[in-house]
């Protein structure tokens, strides 16, 4: 992931995008009130209603999350012939949606959730729909239009499952199959206890309790939990990717391959998770389908959903939240690099606390910087405002990692480091662990690598909280000396 790439994918890509969306079509509607006494009529509070307010919910809070991100996204589902679908109508319009996949229902009630909220409290939900399959000529025209779609060009696919009846198991199947032969991404957001009929698709994104759901327990939100129930699916089912949103703990993504991606959650204060996981299945295909790697594409669609959970009510991500969010991770702060002490360092730090800014702290040898290293020190950045790494002295390395190590000098490694635009400070230790230089420095958060466990990470008493991020595969210090030593002895050196 480098910085000129990201730009152009928000300045550039996004806007050009072409995404469909199919599914469960909603209209959420919110009346807001104060409650200061009760009815004469019956027991029951009376509300003194202020203001109505009304929002895309469902597929269409999908839809409406890829344009505010300025994608061009085409909606397809069932809708009534009602006030609601008035409504909607008039909403898709507003959110430059083309609504032109709407298949409408004679008699039919569009599916509304209607919520009343006296001083702020949620009092009773009303809900208008009807359950019913779709029928064959409705799923007809359904897929012409999708065929359509496809013959103009699209980049992706989201089917969003609320099991209102529009994604029957025949609609879904035909739908990943016409995804599979254009060859472009398609994801789903599931629901129900048989994934079946998302067989094929390249990303299926439960919540916790969807994943329970399907496999008929409890998950706990633990990593090594979160894997092992994505490798009991993968008996069951042949989707190529599971997307597990974790609440707090952030997104995995385990793929059939057994490959695993972790991203922590990035929001540091939750007033509404409503809408959230429409916000990730957006943000995450459109990156996927502009040509951005998983786990870019993972960071992305986490940084998007530690926004939209601080607001209140159903809330859509903008692309120009986004693009603050990238542009405040990537200051122009470089510096050549300061040998602090690690009482010069600590005052640092003190003072950015003293700010409210969040520091994040990491450690280890960095000997010959390669693409794994970047990847997992730009990760852990975006975990708060300030990335302070602890580098190995060379007498540690050696200690660590042989005689032989390590290859570059700690003051060149430190330089080198420091380079990063990710990271703020450079600190050296010359013990075996950071524990002590972590008993100095108290960051207020600590950022592991692989396969640790939180509470076997030392020096996680001197933090607030420990994050474990995965390393990319393939890329280490020891397979490049490895393969520079095989280069010469075959004399290609």
């Amino acid at each position: 992931m480098t910085e000129n790439y990201i730009d152009h994918f928000f300045y550039h890509v996004l806007p050009n995008l072409k995404i469909a969306v199919i599914g469960d079509i909603m209209v959420d509607r919110y009346i807001f009130g104060k409650v200061e006494r009760i009815s004469p009529e019956a027991p029951v509070p009376v509300n003194k209603v202020d203001h109505m307010t009304s929002v895309l919910g469902g597929a269409a809070n999908v839809a409406s999350n890829l344009a505010n991100l300025d994608c061009h996204v085409l909606l397809g589902g069932l809708i009534g012939d009602d006030e609601n679908a008035d409504l909607l109508h008039d909403l898709l319009t507003e959110s430059h949606i083309d609504g032109s996949g709407l298949v409408v229902r004679k008699d039919h009630a569009t599916t509304t959730k209607m919520r009343i909220l006296g001083s702020r409290q949620q009092m009773v939900r009303l809900d208008f729909e009807e359950v019913t399959p779709l029928a064959e000529k409705e799923e007809e025209i359904l897929l012409n239009w999708l065929h359509q779609q496809l013959a103009t060009g699209l980049d992706g696919i989201i089917l969003s499952d609320y099991q209102k009846g529009v994604l029957t198991d025949s609609l879904s199947k035909k739908v990943i199959e016409a995804a599979n032969n254009a060859h472009i991404p398609i994801l789903v957001d599931p629901k129900g206890s048989d994934w079946s009929k998302y067989n094929g698709a390249d990303f299926v994104t439960p919540n916790m309790k969807e994943l329970g759901d399907c496999l008929g327990r409890s998950v706990a939100n633990e990593g090594q939990a979160v894997v092992e129930a994505a490798s009991s699916l993968y008996k069951q089912y042949s989707f190529a990717h599971l997307m597990v949103t974790r609440s707090e703990k952030g997104i995995t993504v385990v793929g059939k391959d057994g490959k695993v991606w972790n991203n922590p959650a990035t929001a540091q204060e939750v007033f509404d998770v409503s809408g959230a996981g429409d916000t990730v299945a957006a943000a995450f295909l459109a990156a996927v389908a502009g040509k951005l790697s998983i786990r870019t594409s993972l960071q992305i669609a986490n940084a998007a959903a530690g926004i939209v959970v601080t607001k209140v009510g159903t809330y859509p991500i903008h692309r120009h939240e986004l693009l603050k969010l990238w542009e405040d991770w990537h200051p122009v702060r470089w510096q050549p690099y300061q040998s602090l002490t690690w009482e010069e360092m600590a005052q640092k730090i003190r003072d950015w606390q003293q700010k409210g800014e969040t520091v994040v702290f990491t450690n280890g040898c960095f000997d010959i910087l390669h693409r794994g290293h970047v990847l997992y020190l730009q990760q852990a950045a975006m975990l708060g405002q300030h990335l302070v790494v602890g580098l190995n002295s060379d007498d540690s390395v050696r200690r660590l990692k042989g005689e032989t190590r390590p290859l570059v000098a700690q003051e060149d490694r430190a330089v080198l480091l420091g380079a990063l635009g990710c990271i703020d400070d450079v600190v050296i230790f010359e013990e075996d662990t950071p524990k002590e230089l972590l008993e100095v420095l108290r960051p207020d958060i600590l950022v592991k690598g692989g396969d640790y466990k939180a509470d076997e990470v030392i020096g996680r008493e001197s933090v607030k909280r420990v994050e474990i991020i995965s390393f990319e595969e393939g890329y280490s210090t020891t397979g490049l000396v490895q393969k520079i030593a095989d280069l010469v002895k075959k004399g290609k050196i």
